[in-house]
């Protein structure tokens, strides 16, 4: 399962709940529940009374869902990659891979040039049982180097991010 399925569903599921509560208000306050008068409430008569009692409420409630929906709004969009900065180096990854081929538990690689190509920046995700000093050796004596050389000069900074999954 990838790493941002989680928020994907957590995101499904405060958008279903949002969703039919909206249509379970709409439905009532329209008459279109049944067996209800013209004049129905959305909310029970000794809330309504509580909330007419005191006018800030539905001020407060009103912020509140807004605040849910941006929240939930920019949820979305990064889970959709949308807050990811830089652009995806084909030739970058594929040389990652080809100089990694050696090293057993390799599940995920990514190389990204940020910016004006001022930074690079390398992922790898492997398994626990991966030898992680054999792959940090190679990162360091070969493979950043000719990374940095194709993509764009020797003086690029770059940031290796090594991920151990569970």
């Amino acid at each position: 399962m990838r790493q941002y399925a989680g928020n994907r569903v957590g995101l499904a599921v405060v958008g279903a709940v949002l969703v039919l509560l909206g249509a379970y208000a709409w439905l009532r306050a329209d008459d279109r529940l049944g067996g209800l008068s013209p004049r129905a409430k959305v909310l029970p008569e000794q809330t309504a009374q509580i909330v007419a009692a005191q006018s800030w409420t539905l001020w407060a409630a009103a912020l509140g869902l807004m605040l849910l929906g941006l929240v939930s709004l920019r949820w979305l969009l990064l889970c959709l990659g949308w807050g990811r900065r830089g652009v995806r180096s084909g030739t970058g990854t594929a040389m990652l891979c080809v100089g990694l081929k050696d090293v057993d538990g390799l599940s995920r690689t990514g190389v990204r040039v940020v910016g004006d190509g001022d930074h690079l920046r390398i992922a790898v995700t492997c398994a626990p049982s991966a030898d992680v000093g054999a792959m940090v050796g190679k990162l360091d004596k070969e493979i950043v180097g000719r990374i940095r050389r194709e993509v764009r000069d020797d003086d690029i900074g770059t940031v290796v991010r090594l991920h151990v999954r569970r």
